[in-house]
């Protein structure tokens, strides 16, 4: 097992079958600058050190036939409550990363991040019983429609996105408000020199130094951009926009 560092922001623990992945590309960059520093903290947890055989078995045939092999119930619930016991706080989500789950938005990375902990769940094989993660109240994630060889990719994912909203982590926390889906539109386009560049010029408006027309800009951008390639999203910020004007 990998140690976490008492007293962090953020305790992030990741029961997996290949602890030699992380902390992985969580090592570098904003991440990786704070775990050194001990604003957040990750410790890996190999769940087949709960297996109950000399083989270190976690896995098994699936009942009703079918291809492939399926994480056994007990030897993940084991791991699980090893894991939940430790937790000083005992009530951070526990969550396995899983294709069937709720999508993994801002939204949801924004409510992550305050919640001071995690545990995440990195599946293997075909899936995980089914009973346990009934058994343990277990939220099931998606980083997206697509299928991965297992969740530790996926948890690389999530745990950078939540890491970089922590107190500390950013360098400019004022940028992260100006980010995509944080008000529910894609971001506006962004410039910097020089001014001119293989015959495509700075918009204007950007030069003008009149903050008010610059944020005008821009919000017309990102409303243009959500509406054109996100209309999923445009449609949800006009609703938003409607219930603003219903309770206001």
């Amino acid at each position: 097992m990998g140690g976490a560092n008492a007293g962090s922001a953020f305790d992030a623990t990741i029961l997996t079958l290949m602890p030699e992945l992380f902390p992985g590309p969580l090592a570098t960059s904003l991440a990786g600058k704070a775990l050194e520093r001990g604003i957040w903290s990750l410790e890996t947890v190999d769940i087949r050190d709960f297996a109950r055989d000399k083989h270190r078995t976690v896995d098994d045939t699936p009942f009703g036939g079918g291809a492939g092999m399926v994480m056994r119930a007990d030897v993940l619930a084991a791991a699980i409550d090893a894991t939940e016991a430790r937790a000083s706080d005992g009530g951070r989500p526990l969550v396995y990363l899983s294709p069937r789950g709720r999508v993994l938005d801002q939204a949801y990375v924004n409510e992550l991040a305050a919640a001071g902990g995690i545990t995440l769940i990195c599946g293997r094989y075909e899936g995980v019983d089914e009973r346990v993660l009934a058994a343990r109240s277990v939220i099931e994630v998606s980083i997206g429609d697509v299928i991965l060889s297992g969740g530790e990719i996926a948890a690389y994912a999530l745990l950078d996105a939540v890491v970089r909203l922590l107190p500390g982590v950013a360098g400019n926390a004022a940028s992260l408000a100006e980010e995509s889906f944080e008000r529910g539109l894609l971001e506006y386009p962004h410039y910097t020199r020089p001014r001119v560049w293989d015959g495509r010029a700075v918009p204007t408006v950007l030069l003008s130094g009149h903050h008010d027309r610059i944020a005008a800009w821009r919000r017309e951008q990102a409303e243009r951009l959500t509406r054109e390639r996100r209309p999923d999203l445009w449609r949800r910020y006009g609703e938003q926009r409607e219930k603003t004007k219903v309770t206001s």
